[in-house]
């Protein structure tokens, strides 16, 4: 007998054959869960940054909105000499189109996030290898006559050939 990992033409057993078959499934089915985990755990970190950015937008919106609304209004005070309710009304536009590109940043992410293709693409994958793999017919070989038992199971009188190998 062989090794497992012997040359392409050597002989091995079904025994062995089995096995390796069993082993590069299970891998498969392993590598198959792996790239499901890693599509999603970036579709989460996508949605997450587009989380984050809404809740930037929504921070920057109402915790910075007084202080920088004064600020920004005396300065514009002192810059153009306009009336000070100009000046307010200037300043709390500026606030909400910082808030407005923080939420478009947001928008963007979430899109993203939304459009991940993760598990189809790895249900596709797993539909085509189950196809491929419902479409394998085994490699017909010739049973010798000296290396054959015939077996009768039963009393329909099913006959089996086994190989001693």
């Amino acid at each position: 007998m062989s090794s497992p990992d012997g040359p392409v033409g050597a002989e091995r057993s079904l025994g062995q054959l089995v096995a390796t078959a069993t082993g590069e499934m299970s891998a498969l089915v392993h590598d198959e869960i792996a790239l499901a985990k890693a599509q999603l755990r970036q579709d989460v970190k996508r949605g997450a940054v587009g989380g984050a950015a809404f809740a930037a937008a929504g921070a920057v919106l109402i915790f910075s909105l007084p202080m920088l609304s004064f600020a920004l209004a005396y300065g514009i005070r002192t810059w153009s000499g306009w009336n000070m309710a100009i000046c307010f009304v200037l300043s709390f536009a500026a606030n909400v189109l910082v808030a407005g590109l923080l939420a478009l940043i947001g928008v963007v992410f979430a899109k993203k996030a939304k459009k991940g293709k993760g598990p189809q693409k790895v249900a596709a994958s797993a539909k085509e290898t189950a196809a491929v793999l419902g479409n394998v017919k085994p490699h017909p070989r010739a049973v010798s006559p000296t290396s054959a038992v015939e077996v009768r199971v039963g009393e329909t009188g099913a006959t089996v050939a086994r190989s001693s190998s």
